[in-house]
């Protein structure tokens, strides 16, 4: 039952939300990324651990779990500038700009894909979540608009209530 109530407000919110077609990640695939990298750690090449770190670095900015994607930004802010090819420069930053997308700071990760699209300006998956990130900019003014001429049309009803009481 209350998986049921939670696939009803979730597709509600997806209404609301405008749903997009960037994946979610569940914590089993966090935690078996961590495992690849906690192997990886004790003996594989350099570029098995690399492999093994962007994949960890890509389901955590996937995750459901706002505490994996501040780990997976914190991961990738961290890393970028170390790149050995501007190929990985550039997964990292659309990463980074994923991770920013799901948390929200919409603005942040709009900038992180441009940089991306300065490296690669014709990367479909880049341009894809540039639009996905203006189109929800766009969406979310919007609903603060209607939210705030909602707001306003009812205090004018209460005061135009309020007066027409007095009379």
């Amino acid at each position: 039952m209350e998986a049921k109530i939670r696939n009803l407000f979730d597709s509600v919110g997806n209404i609301f939300s405008g749903g997009d077609q960037i994946p979610w990640c569940d914590s089993d695939i966090v935690t078996g990324c961590e495992r690849e990298v906690a192997e990886a750690e004790k003996g594989a090449s350099e570029t098995i651990k690399n492999e093994c770190i962007m994949r960890l670095s890509w389901a955590l900015v996937h995750s459901k779990r706002q505490e994996d994607r501040q780990r997976g930004i914190g991961m990738l802010e961290a890393s970028l500038g170390v790149s050995s090819t501007p190929l990985q420069e550039r997964e990292k930053l659309y990463l980074l700009a994923v991770g920013y997308y799901r948390d929200g700071n919409y603005s942040k990760s709009r900038h992180i894909v441009d940089r991306c699209l300065e490296i690669a300006p014709d990367w479909r998956q880049a341009l894809t979540l540039r639009k996905t990130i203006e189109d929800k900019i766009t969406k979310d003014g919007v609903i603060g608009i209607g939210i705030a001429a909602t707001a306003v049309g009812l205090l004018a009803g209460g005061i135009v209530a309020a007066f027409s009481r007095k009379k």
